[in-house]
Parts: structure tokens; C-alpha cells; sequence
């Protein structure tokens, strides 16, 4: 592995929550580590993002779920609406954090991101960085970037999300990009209204046909809302149809819905059509891994992908400690090997339930949405909780 002057190295391309999460984890380990990201700054993208307890747990593993805790919103409420009002469900988020030890939370992408960073040593991350290939022996790894520098190490992590390089590389076409069947809208609006008291931490779902329109807090004063609509693939917006388009969609729903639409800044509302993949085999060759959105990307019907991604980062830092934490010891590729065995069958889980939740709340016939939602109703609050447990209950 790496003599016993030296520490042993990674490098980790994609500065994104897995990757950053790795960073800390392995760091943590007292390895030497290098992110590599191939945008030219790390700002602030995206919009909300909901942390589950297994994902606060892994921040607080990380170091970094105080900082989490003070920059988003408890959840605290949680409701679901027909379109048009009626209450369907009220999902018990108080007993949910007694039960798991901790409360969810909602913040901004943004703001997770930077909570990550202020984990790490300074000058780990290096932008402007687009890897090109890699290339491994028996004893080394090297990343070549589009810019001509290499970067060698005893691992490579390819956390660069869902159209990877890395994964590219090690798999080819294997496992092509699977359209969810819907495209979706997110927003961020600074909005306020008496009746409806979001940053009490809470928030709601609406689901009529086809479609869906969620509200949260996320802190800072800040509304985050998204909206998922039954299309046909391809039919992303252009930045100034987005919000006539939003508020066409969701026209005489409940309040406050479209007033929240009207108060979002419409350059900032982003439109994608959403995607996963079938789980691969494996996601790992020699000294070469992938983790988070790389390795299983999902669906964000059970709004985990986040959450396994850091899941990922504390088994893989886990399992090259084990292997490799003693001079000498060799074995990198074991230890990617054993890594994948504890994280395979979970996240494969996640994506296939992903996949189904989003089948049921999507649903678009009458009939269907009629049984769906009359299951909802007579759902006790107890089996609320505990249909759960294997998700959320997790200890990373």
C-alpha cells in the first residue's frame, strides 16, 4: 500500500455530498486526500434537500450535524392533500424522532455543501478539474484531467454523480439511464403568510393526477418547493417558461401553492426530467470504486439519495481503515470489495422502492387514485412510523 513514512492516498473526483463525505471520513482515518471537482467554483447549486435520522446520524459521524441543525428546519409537520384541500395524512414526525433518536431536517443544498467543506482540511478540494481517464497498476492509481496534471494514489472514488466518468470507464454502457416517467420543477421563494407558519419547521404534500407539489422549510427564512409532473421524456424548460409553466400546472390547487409560485424569482426555478438506473453487479475494479449517485443513482421519491451517499462514505472509509489503517497491508482492493458487500444490498432497496413509491404517487386514474388515497386515510399512525424503520432507523 503506501510506505510506512507516508500516509496512504485517495483521490476522489466530484465534490458533491458523497464525495465530500468520503473526504472527511477517510481524513478522519489519517488518509491523505485529495477531491478533484471539474466545475470551476463551488457554489451554491441546487435547492432543498431533506436529511432523514440515518443521514443525521452519518453528519453527526462526519462532524457536522450541529452546524446542519442551526442552518435548516426540524421537521416538525408533515402533512398530505388531495390537489384540492383534503387531508389524506398526518404523518407523526414528533414520534418519528423519539423513535430514532433524532430529528429530520430540511436545509439547502447549499448550505449542506458548505458545512461539508468546513470539515475538511484546507486545500483538499481543487476545482476546474474534469477527468479525462484513469489508469491503474498493481500497486497505483493514476487520474489524468482534461487539463494535462495527473493525480496518483492508492485509491480512486468516483463520486461524480449520475452521468460519471468514472463509472463510464469502469462499465461502459451498463446499465443505461432509466426515465422516471416524470419531469420536475424546484423552487426557493422568501415568503411569509400568517395562516400558513412554515418556519415553524414543517411542511406538505399535494397529490392530484399525475402530478404532486411539495412545500418545506429549509431555513434562513426560506420556502423550498417542488413539483413533479407525468411527461413524456425531453420536456425540460427553458428559464422563462418555467414559472408560467408552474403556475399552469397547479392552477386552483390548494393555497398556498401558487402563491408560492408567484413569489419565486424565476431565474432561479430549475427544471430536469428525473432519472435512476438498475443496479449494477458491482462498482468496483482493483483500486477503483464508486460511491453515491455514481454507483446507485435513485429516484427522490424516499428523498435518500443524499443519505446514502453518506452511507457510502462511512463504509467505504471504514473498510480501508480496516485493510489498509497498518504499514504494509496491501490490500486496497479487498477492502473496495468488502465495501461494496455492505452497501449493495441496501442501496439496491432503496432504488427499487424509490422506483415503486414513485408508481403510487404519481398515479394518474381516477379509480387508482381512489384506492391509493383511501389506504392513506385508514394507514394507523403506528405503521406510519415503523414501514420506516428499515430506512430511516438505520445506524450508518
Amino acid at each position: 500500500m503506501a510506505s510506512a513514512s507516508s500516509r496512504p492516498r485517495a483521490v476522489i473526483i466530484g465534490a458533491g455530498i458523497g464525495g465530500l463525505s468520503a473526504a472527511i471520513a477517510l481524513q478522519s482515518a489519517g488518509w491523505d486526500v485529495s477531491v478533484y471537482e471539474r466545475t470551476r467554483a463551488l457554489s451554491g447549486i441546487g435547492a432543498g434537500i431533506v436529511l432523514a435520522a440515518n443521514a443525521m446520524k452519518a453528519l453527526r459521524q462526519l462532524g457536522a450535524d450541529q452546524q446542519v441543525s442551526r442552518l435548516g428546519a426540524p421537521v416538525r409537520q408533515a402533512d398530505i392533500y388531495t390537489s384540492d384541500g383534503r387531508l389524506l395524512v398526518s404523518l407523526p414526525t414528533d414520534e418519528q424522532a423519539r423513535r430514532y433518536g433524532v430529528q429530520s431536517y430540511l436545509i439547502h443544498r447549499a448550505d449542506l455543501h458548505s458545512a461539508l467543506l468546513g470539515r475538511l482540511e484546507p486545500g483538499t478540494v481543487r476545482t476546474d478539474k474534469r477527468l479525462r481517464r484513469w489508469k491503474q497498476s498493481e500497486r497505483r492509481i493514476e487520474a489524468v484531467f482534461e487539463d494535462g496534471t495527473t493525480a496518483e494514489g492508492d485509491v480512486l472514488i468516483g463520486a461524480d454523480g449520475l452521468h460519471s466518468a468514472v463509472r463510464a470507464q469502469l462499465f461502459g454502457e451498463a446499465a443505461p439511464l432509466r426515465y422516471a416517467g416524470y419531469s420536475a420543477l424546484r423552487g426557493i421563494a422568501h415568503w411569509h403568510d400568517e395562516r400558513f407558519p412554515f418556519e415553524r419547521g414543517g411542511g406538505f404534500e399535494a397529490w392530484g393526477p399525475g402530478k404532486r407539489f411539495g412545500v418545506s422549510a429549509i431555513g434562513q427564512g426560506r420556502i423550498f418547493w417542488f413539483a413533479a409532473v407525468n411527461a413524456p421524456q425531453g420536456q425540460e424548460l427553458p428559464p422563462a417558461e418555467r414559472k408560467a409553466a408552474a403556475l399552469r400546472q397547479f392552477r386552483g390547487w390548494m393555497e398556498p401553492i401558487e402563491a408560492l409560485i408567484s413569489a419565486t424569482d424565476e431565474a432561479s426555478i430549475l427544471s430536469h426530467d428525473i432519472f435512476d438506473r438498475r443496479p449494477l453487479a458491482g462498482w468496483s475494479r482493483g483500486r477503483v470504486t464508486l460511491l453515491g449517485d455514481a454507483a446507485h443513482p435513485m429516484l427522490p421519491n424516499l428523498g435518500q439519495g443524499g443519505a446514502q451517499a453518506m452511507e457510502d462514505a462511512l463504509a467505504l472509509a471504514r473498510c480501508l481503515r480496516q485493510a489498509c489503517g497498518t504499514p504494509g497491508t496491501p490490500d486496497a482492493a479487498a477492502a473496495l470489495r468488502q465495501y461494496e458487500r455492505e452497501r449493495f444490498r441496501r442501496t439496491a432497496l432503496v432504488v427499487r422502492r424509490s422506483r415503486g413509491m414513485g408508481r403510487m404517487v404519481q398515479l394518474a386514474h381516477p379509480a387508482a387514485m381512489a384506492v391509493r388515497n383511501r389506504l392513506l386515510r385508514l394507514l394507523p399512525a403506528q405503521m406510519q412510523i415503523s414501514r420506516l424503520d428499515w430506512l430511516v432507523g438505520y445506524e450508518p
